[in-house]
């Protein structure tokens, strides 16, 4: 239980799980938490020898990506997919650690390291996004891993990951629409910011006739899924937007700011945005509307891709 759910080990002392084991059976004995801990740890060492026996002999895929907690802790997941001798493609979760920083030979050697406490012989690819510290921990893998069991001179082991492809070339996308991308996102926050200014909003929907159920959705700037799922939504409320500029006094003044053009100095891998005036207009809908029609290719792409098995990084969007 502890380990389907993900339970913590002293759920054994809590008061209303003893209650309700003793309803189920009174002649229970509960086991103390460092018997389920012992317990869990044996499962483990179990599970491990039966997935050294699986990856003895195979040709293996790694994926491996890392990344920085809110924590500040820097973290690594390596992950084996190979295909068994009943051909079923399978995967598995080899390592899930903290490391030390992000440089490549930091990132191969860590790899490296698993590859060899697994028993795996034969590598065929490692696939990566596209950060340039992977460019490193590449060029180590390759120099620890030709020999014998290689596969052409280690000539394709590096492989990128399509869905880090997918991102960036959507971001550069969103790039060029950001004004009227901002002005919708905007106008989504105001009135999700209170639950007085959603009640104004509603009534502005229902005295447009606008019959869909959905809230309109707030967007994670940095995840750009969430952004066409914003906009897609948004789209179907532009009459309602449209009459809440004209009944509500604050939903105009929400946009009458300075923009901000303090960008001097400034590279332009960390130039700041200037603030976007002006609630969304005409010019904008019709923009989001080109602009859904493209991110929806791209987002139906990355559906199948995250929801498959093809050997991909870690790097998804949901």
């Amino acid at each position: 239980m502890c380990i389907k759910d993900n339970r913590p080990f002293s759920i054994v002392d809590d008061e209303g799980f003893r209650e309700f084991v003793w309803e189920l059976n009174p002649q229970f004995k509960i086991i103390s938490r460092w018997t389920v801990a012992r317990d869990c740890l044996s499962i483990y060492e179990q599970e491990v020898e039966k997935i050294k026996d699986m990856l003895h002999g195979q040709t293996v895929c790694l994926t491996t990506d890392t990344w920085t907690s809110v924590q500040n802790i820097n973290y690594m997941c390596l992950t084996a997919h190979w295909i068994d001798d009943d051909w079923v493609l399978q995967k598995k979760i080899l390592n899930f650690c903290p490391i030390e920083n992000h440089r490549g030979d930091t990132i191969g050697s860590l790899v490296y390291d698993c590859i060899q406490k697994w028993g795996i012989e034969i590598v065929f690819t490692i696939t990566v996004d596209n950060a340039s510290s992977n460019d490193g921990a590449i060029r180590y893998s390759k120099r620890m891993l030709k020999g014998p069991n290689d596969i052409l001179d280690c000539k394709y082991l590096h492989l990128r990951c399509c869905a880090h492809i997918i991102n960036l070339v959507v971001r550069d996308g969103l790039e060029e629409q950001f004004d009227s991308v901002t002005r919708i996102r905007n106008a989504v926050t105001y009135v999700r910011s209170s639950p007085a200014r959603y009640k104004t909003f509603e009534d502005c929907i229902a005295r447009v006739e606008i019959k869909c159920k959905q809230k309109p959705s707030l967007d994670v700037d940095t995840r750009w899924n969430s952004t066409y799922l914003m906009l897609e939504t948004a789209i179907k409320y532009e009459n309602a937007f449209e009459r809440l500029y004209t009944i509500d006094p604050s939903y105009g003044a929400y946009f009458r700011t300075e923009a901000d053009t303090d960008l001097e100095g400034c590279t332009r891998k960390r130039k700041r945005k200037p603030k976007v005036v002006g609630a969304p207009s005409g010019v904008d809908w019709e923009a989001a509307r080109n602009l859904i029609e493209y991110l929806k290719i791209f987002f139906d792409v990355t559906i199948k891709i995250s929801g498959s098995k093809y050997v991909t990084s870690n790097i998804f969007f949901f």
